[in-house]
């Protein structure tokens, strides 16, 4: 079952965790939108740093750390998202506090070896 996915933390550079996530997550299925520090595009997804407000979004995913987190809360937790997942560097229990409060399941993981083992 594809999950509709929001990375945040996207880059072209290929080096990054980020950007071998929105490729491995297009390559099993799943449906993607992105936000980036500036523009650009992996696998044909473009992003920006705009929140834009997306429908529906099943997960959320982290690549940016605890202190950057923090001009998104309002943000994540707007979009009501099933589960979002730290990985790892990203964890944040002041945020995983607030996604629980509102019955969203947060998870430590890292979303490549979930994709790769199944878990995803």
């Amino acid at each position: 079952m594809s999950k509709y996915t929001l990375v945040i933390g996207a880059s072209e550079n290929e080096s990054r965790y980020s950007n071998m996530a929105i490729k491995k997550l297009v390559k099993y299925g799943h449906p993607v939108a992105a936000i980036g520090l500036r523009d650009g595009k992996v696998e044909g997804i473009p992003f920006s740093k705009e929140h834009k407000v997306f429908a529906d979004i099943d997960t959320v995913t982290l690549y940016i750390n605890e202190t950057h987190q923090q001009d998104y809360y309002d943000y994540i937790l707007s979009l009501n998202p099933k589960r979002i997942i730290f990985n790892p560097g990203t964890e944040n229990p002041e945020l995983e506090k607030l996604a629980n409060q509102k019955g969203i399941e947060a998870v430590e993981a890292c979303t490549l070896v979930m994709l790769g083992t199944g878990q995803y």
